[in-house]
């Protein structure tokens, strides 16, 4: 017999417990282990009036960002909803279920003000690499570094050629904050002083923005996302934000790594990256000012592809100044005979070597070396035994292990872009895609911990 049917009855009073209704194996009890944020009210101490009507509590707002960036809700009206109605995430941000939620707004309002003036997001995610530190996580021995392209909030149809958008013509009192930011960095080395090469096109809502075609497919707007990581377990030690070319990528590598032996005082034995690395100044400043073994291929553009010697097939001779040829002949910078050996000494500078005319005229091995031209000469920059030490270490037996090790900071950018949803950016100008980057980077090192560092079971 079917019964009746059965209408909900409003109870007069409710027995409910938030802490009963989150399963034990849910992500957000494994991340509020290591979330601590009793240190952000004394972080924002002086940045809040002591008069007036009371505003959100900012661990709050952190809370429910946090969230947003763990789970990949990349719109905050969407966060509020979602916050409003998952138990779960109403237990993570301290709510009870009569307690309001914080209007969208309010993260703008903050993000723009208070949170930004006191560099908060960075002080909550160093806190999160300091709690990895503590649990074992980071070695510091081995580092890896790389920059992945990320998608700007702008629209080709928006942009035009920079010289039909002069900066210095725009007045900052009526300029978008966007735009605002943008001249404010124009003299930063990781965006406007990146490069002197003018770009195509410049995005009017976001000129900061590098136009890119970086992907081998259609150009489009772009910001470089720069992680550097600890290879043990994958920790991301720092992050920055920056332009999208090898110049910007390469001074964020240098900021970063200069920031975390500041903080905290980690300087790694060698690190591992790619070609766009290699150049000579860059292996330079890690080889010879920071000490740090450089697992990074050299950018060389001395090997040929038309079926003649490159320049790895001649042998240099240190110690007598030279460079000597598949045909057994030598090659120097200068065939002149000074009085004063020191005239002729090594030093550093760049040189071309080259062989006598009568070597190379009579020669058998001449149509492989230089057939259109008379004689063969070998360019030698200036740091090149700094190269020739970098090509020591990735022939090495354990540049294979650095370069296996290297691909866990690809691995953070595919979980990035596909796990939490970061493949296109929110926020618009420097500022503020810096505060997407580090809030991505701490969601991503609290789930590392919550995974390598799981829960005990439920009693019972």
């Amino acid at each position: 017999m079917m019964g009746p049917r059965q209408e909900a009855q409003a109870a007069l009073f409710y027995e409910f417990s938030l802490e009963d209704h989150v399963p034990h194996n849910h992500l957000v009890r494994s991340i509020d282990r290591f979330v601590d944020l009793t240190s952000v009210r004394a972080h924002l101490a002086d940045f809040y009036s002591h008069t007036g009507r009371p505003s959100i509590d900012p661990e709050l707002l952190i809370r429910m960002l946090l969230i947003g960036y763990c789970f990949g809700i990349r719109s905050e009206r969407r966060l509020c909803e979602e916050v409003h109605l998952n138990l779960a995430y109403r237990w993570f941000c301290r709510l009870d279920l009569t307690d309001n939620i914080p209007d969208h707004s309010s993260f703008s309002k903050n993000r723009h003000g208070r949170f930004r003036e006191s560099d908060l997001l960075r002080h909550v995610f160093e806190g999160t690499v300091a709690r990895c530190m503590e649990e074992g996580l980071v070695g510091g021995q081995g580092f890896a570094v790389d920059a992945s392209l990320i998608s700007a909030d702008v629209q080709k149809q928006n942009s035009s050629n920079p010289e039909d958008w002069a900066a210095r013509e725009i007045n900052p009192n009526d300029a978008p904050r966007a735009v605002r930011e943008y001249l404010d960095t124009l003299d930063n080395e990781a965006f406007g002083a990146a490069t002197t090469a003018k770009p195509k096109f410049t995005a009017h809502a976001d000129p900061a923005s590098q136009w890119t075609a970086a992907r081998k497919g259609p150009a489009f707007f772009a910001y470089s996302d720069n992680y550097l990581i600890d290879t043990d377990h994958g920790i991301i030690v720092d992050v920055d934000a920056s332009r999208s070319n090898k110049t910007a990528e390469v001074g964020a590598m240098r900021k970063m790594l200069d920031r975390t032996e500041k903080r905290f005082g980690v300087k790694p034995d060698w690190i591992a990256a790619d070609t766009a690395y290699g150049s000579s100044d860059t292996l330079v400043w890690l080889a010879l000012m920071r000490q740090i073994l450089p697992f990074i291929p050299v950018f060389d553009k001395g090997e040929r592809t038309d079926g003649t010697f490159s320049r790895s097939d001649f042998t240099w001779d240190d110690e007598n100044d030279r460079y000597i040829c598949p045909g057994g002949k030598e090659m120097r910078h200068t065939w002149r005979t000074y009085s004063d050996p020191k005239r002729n000494a090594p030093v550093w500078k760049s040189r071309n070597y080259r062989a006598l005319k009568s070597d190379c005229t009579g020669c058998e091995l001449k149509a492989k070396c230089c057939p259109n031209a008379e004689t063969r000469s070998v360019h030698r920059d200036k740091y090149e035994i700094v190269r020739d030490f970098a090509r020591q270490c990735t022939a090495s037996e354990f540049n294979p292990k650095a370069q296996a090790r290297r691909k866990k900071v690809e691995m953070l950018f595919a979980h990035l872009k596909r796990i939490l949803g970061l493949g296109r950016l929110r926020l618009r100008g420097p500022c503020g895609v810096q505060d997407e980057f580090t809030l991505a980077a701490t969601a991503q090192n609290l789930r590392k911990l919550a995974k390598l560092k799981p829960m005990e079971p439920a009693a019972g």
